[in-house]
This record gives structure tokens, sequence and C-alpha cells, in this order.
């Protein structure tokens, strides 16, 4: 799913006036049943509602809501502000038709004495949309904030009044509204891919109001919202004919003392993801942990029992990953510099290796061109420089991907991979329950895996997240967010892949 700045959003809805003969004011009806559908399948016919519609199209979504909650039986109180006395047409029309009712509208264009909001009510937040490009002022501030210390459920209108939808780093916290659910349409906003603005958007749902398909095909932009349909198109049918070879060598460096676990999960989970060979190279003291929970995989020992101190790439290699749980020893800092300044093979790299490389920021540049890095946002910080917003990392993500060449998965809530063509695609998949130790591991040894497949970097990281992130929705609705671990990833990988190929099968 593509997601459109709010400029492109505009254009997307004037073109599909102009060439589907359908008028704003359609698109609006569209819109506001949407919502009232969003309203009465979570809110009873006797819970009170207050709507605050403001003077332009968002307003006007928010009128014809009321209309249409008064249609079905819902007691509601209507508020418009009209503070610049200048309503749009289609909000214009929509007042018209409440008062045509006989609806009471209360229209406030100097002072205003808000209306109790208690629990067990419901705010209807229609003000400002996606227009919006500078922070509230004067009496909304006011508003806004009793809106946020209410006990009342409340609810936005495309997103909540206040915020921008794509970069907020100048605006003010205190003028955004604080909704449990945000009903966006046709698309998400950008705004909503990040940690910081979760608090303001609350839950998001997409409501279709009939945008353009054909338009929304043909529009360019470099943000994606992944979903199942389209993940599942990227996976690759294997030949009946092939042998393992076909499927890759995949070389995992990882382990050492303390921390063999780390390499056993990321193995486990390139195996299970479909690697041909597997090759681990961990400390000395590996073998018997590695020999007998991984059997499939091949087991390179390091002359040194408690760290790496050498890497061990041989021609029939294809893939590289690096990082999980190998530590800083000096002598495993030696082999990852000499690792990357020798080897020509793509590489997926992750924690330790990370870590590694962001104390020798000469390494950056001695990245194969194809390798695709998986930082957590500290990791992220320390390698590219600290931010204070998930937005600002996904910008230095854009520059950095596009300056080395190579692909960055920004891990989170909604992980962003970040291509060298700068595209980004946010993840649709996971839950807080992967939240734990080893999930990480997990996914190196997925995307690395992939990645021997012969999946491009960027394709490998898409595919791989994606599956990483189902497959820990199925442990979670197994086993709980609560008490899921790493392990189970693993075992839900099978019914991932099972199930990514049913979307192929519609």
């Amino acid at each position: 799913m593509k997601i459109f700045s709010a400029k492109e959003s505009k254009e997307l809805d004037d073109y599909t006036v102009i060439k589907e003969s359908v008028s704003h004011l359609d698109l609006m009806e569209r819109a506001a049943s949407s919502v009232t559908y969003e309203i009465i399948s979570r809110w009873r016919r006797n819970t009170p509602v207050v709507v605050f519609a403001g003077p332009g199209n968002n307003g006007g979504d928010a009128l014809a809501v009321a209309r249409m909650l008064i249609d079905e039986g819902y007691t509601v109180m209507v508020y418009l502000f009209n503070t610049s006395k200048s309503l749009s047409t289609c909000c214009e029309k929509n007042l018209e038709r409440l008062e045509d009712m006989g609806v009471e509208v209360t229209e406030v264009v100097q002072t205003f004495m808000p209306p109790d909001l208690t629990r067990g009510m419901l705010v209807i937040d229609g003000l400002f949309g996606a227009g919006l490009n500078r922070p509230l002022s004067g009496g909304f501030v006011s508003l806004v904030k009793y809106i946020n210390e209410s006990e009342a459920d409340v609810l936005s209108i495309d997103m909540p009044s206040g915020l921008y939808s794509e970069d907020n780093r100048s605006n003010y916290n205190n003028t955004i509204v604080n909704a449990d659910i945000t009903v966006s349409f046709q698309y998400p906003k950008l705004c909503f891919m990040f940690k910081e603005n979760a608090p303001y958007v609350g839950e998001w749902r997409i409501a279709d109001i009939g945008i353009s398909q054909a338009i929304i095909d043909k529009k360019e932009t470099p943000y994606y919202y992944l979903e199942a349909e389209e993940v599942a198109r990227l996976l690759m049918p294997r030949n009946r004919f092939s042998d393992k070879r076909d499927y890759g060598h995949l070389l995992i460096m990882a382990g050492s003392v303390g921390m063999m676990g780390a390499a056993v999960m990321s193995a486990k989970a390139a195996l299970r993801a479909g690697a041909g060979l597997v090759s681990v190279h961990s400390a000395g003291c590996g073998e018997e942990i590695l020999q007998t929970s991984v059997p499939e995989a091949m087991y390179i020992p390091d002359t040194n029992m408690n760290h790496i101190t050498n890497f061990a790439v041989k021609p029939s290699h294809t893939v590289v990953a690096a990082g999980p749980g190998l530590g800083r020893h000096k002598d495993t800092v030696e082999a990852i510099s000499y690792l990357l300044n020798k080897t020509n093979l793509p590489m997926v790299i992750d924690a330790d290796a990370l870590n590694i490389i962001a104390e020798n920021k000469g390494l950056l540049s001695k990245i194969h061109k194809y390798s695709v890095l998986t930082p957590h946002y500290r990791e992220f910080d320390r390698l590219f420089g600290a931010s204070k917003t998930f937005y600002e990392r996904m910008l230095k993500g854009k520059e950095a991907a596009s300056q080395y060449n190579i692909t960055i998965v920004l891990k989170g809530a909604n992980t962003a991979i970040i291509t060298p063509s700068r595209e980004v695609y946010f993840n649709s998949t996971g839950n807080p329950g992967m939240a734990t130790g080893g999930s990480g591991d997990v996914l190196t040894g997925i995307i690395a895996s992939l990645m021997a497949q012969r999946y491009a970097p960027s394709v490998a990281a898409v595919l791989g997240v994606y599956l990483h992130g189902m497959a820990g929705d199925m442990a979670a609705a197994e086993y709980s967010e609560e008490a899921m671990t790493a392990t189970d990833i693993i075992s839900y990988l099978g019914a991932a892949f099972k199930k990514l190929h049913t979307y192929n099968n519609i």
C-alpha cells in the first residue's frame, strides 16, 4: 500500500473528481459513512457524542458523521468552529443538511463554553486534517488541552488535529489531540509510522473512499506500507529439479562464550527460511551446543574457545551473516575488520558486528554494496549519529542507504526497510511480544537465508521482515505476547510461509 503526502493525497482526490464523475461532496459522504460504520461497530447507540468540527473539509467530514449518527439514533452535540467566518464549500453544505434536519449546531465565532466531557462519552475530532502546516494556536490550544485531559473516548477523522501528516519535528506536542482511534482515508499517513506520534494517533484504521485505483497505481511515492498480497508476490517458486546448492550456502559468524544461543537461533531460522546449506563459524566452546542443537548446520570452530578471532569464508559460501552474540573482544574486532576488507560477498550485519563498525566508522565504506544492516534504534544512532525522532532516523537512513548502496532494516514497531534508491517500506506485521531476547538473531538468519537463495537484498529484507512478524503474530496468538519467545518465532516460520503462499493461490 502506498503512502502519500498531504499534497499528493489532495491531487489524487482532485483527479478522482475529474475522471470519475464524482464530486468532493460525494467523497466526503463516503468518508463520513466509513467513520460512522467504525463508530457503530465500537460504541453503543446510548453513547453521548460530541462533535468538534473545524471550518474546512475535515470539519465537513465531522458534520456529515454527526448527521449519519443522528440517523442511527445517537444523541449528538455539534460544535462548529468558524472563527474566521469562512467555511469550505463542502463544510457549508453539510451544515445546511444538519440544519435542514432541525439539528442545533453551536457555531463558535469568538467565545466558547465547552461541554462536560466525561467517561463513557465519545468525542469526534474533526477540527483540522492533513492540510495543517503550522502549530495550533489561540483557543484551539485550550480546546485540545481540554479534550486530552478529559476521560472521554476520542476518535479523530483522517488524522488527529494539530498533527502534521509528515514531519513533526517543528510541531508542539501540547497542541495535538490524543486520539484513541484515528480513521484515515484510503491510505495511512506517513506520521502514523513513527513511535513519537503513537500517543496522538492511537489505534488507526484505513477507510476506502473510492479514490481512483488507476491514478494510485501511476502515482509515484518513496513510501509503502506492506500488505500480504504485495509481499506474497515476492516469493519465488522452487524448481522440482533443484538441489541444495541452488538455495545457497550461508555462512553465519555468531556466538561467543555465554552467547551461543544467538548462533543457534540464527542458524535454525536460516534453515527454516529455506537456505540450502548453513555453516556456522563460532567460538570453540560452541561445538557441542551447535552440533546438538542444529544438526542440519555445519560447524566451523574457531581456534579460540571463547570468541571468534578469524573469518572462515570459503568459495562455496554465497552470503555471510555476522553479529549475533559475537561480543566485542579485540580479536573479534580485528576479525570483523579483516572480513569487511577482504570479502566480496554480500552480508547481513547485526548486533555486535554493527557495534564494531560504529566504533570504527571507517569500516562503513568497506561494507559490500549489496549488504543489509539490521540495527535497532540505539545501534542506528551509534552508526549514523543521534536522532531525536524516528522520522529523523528515517531521513538519515535514506542518506546512508544511498551513500553506501546498502539496505537498512531499522527495527521497531513498524520496522522500516530502507533501500539504496531511498524507498522506505514499513512493516505491518509483528507485536510487542517480539521485544524479547533472540528475536533479532532470528531475523538475521531469515534475511540472510533469503539472500542466499538469490533474493535481491532489499527484497530479502522486505520478505524476511514480513515473515518474521507474521510468525511472531502466530506465536503470540498461541502463547500470548507475554509468554512467547524467539524460538517460538522460528517454530511458526513454516506456517507463515504457507499462509503467505495462499495469497498467490487466490
